[in-house]
């Protein structure tokens, strides 16, 4: 994998979806990084999020971190700091922060698995908003090193089966099933 980072409409002109929403959702997503002059931005109605499955290739289990505002079994990721364009170092960050795994890597490689428009409720004073979230999949070789970013959100190791047991999304149930693939390999 090359250092240097991809361009969002390069790794969106790139990827194939699977089907007509996520196909919509990725039409949605590149009319956004072609307009949008920061298209990661929290401001904007819809912006850019990365995500992550970890996988522990050796068990073929996958890591989920419990969120709390959810109230669900998700995967890593979230938003890309000020500064911050490429998916796959944000995705890499984020795991890293909320996992305490310092050895992630992109697993098989940097190629995103799935590419999901995620709408997200208002809270508080924030708007409701929705997430363009790039989803990849990270793997760890040391899953015993894995430690919660905080008590309030504890992770699971978690066969594919019985990830999708506790995994109440269904977009997450398509991102498990892809993993599922890589994983078989």
């Amino acid at each position: 994998m090359s250092d240097e980072p991809r361009p969002l409409i390069d790794i969106l002109a790139s990827y194939r979806p699977e089907g007509p929403v996520e196909a919509a959702d990725v039409e949605r997503m590149r009319d956004l990084v072609q307009t949008a002059q920061d298209p990661w931005s929290q401001s904007l109605p819809l912006h850019v999020t990365a995500s992550a499955l970890i996988v522990h290739p050796d068990s073929r289990q996958v890591l989920l971190r419990w969120h709390e505002r959810q109230q669900g079994w998700l995967q890593v990721g979230g938003h890309g700091d000020p500064g911050e364009s490429d998916p796959v170092q944000v995705a890499l960050r984020e795991g890293k922060e909320e996992t305490s795994l310092g050895d992630l890597t992109p697993w098989p490689d940097a190629e995103l698995v799935h590419a999901v428009i995620v709408p997200v409720a208002a809270r508080g004073d924030d708007p409701a908003h929705e997430h363009a979230d790039l989803r990849f999949v990270l793997a760890t070789s040391s899953p015993e090193t894995a430690r919660p970013e905080r008590p309030s959100a504890p992770l699971r190791w978690l066969s594919i089966a019985e990830a999708r047991d506790v995994v109440q999304e269904t977009n997450l149930l398509e991102t498990l099933s892809r993993t599922e693939k890589v994983l078989a390999g």
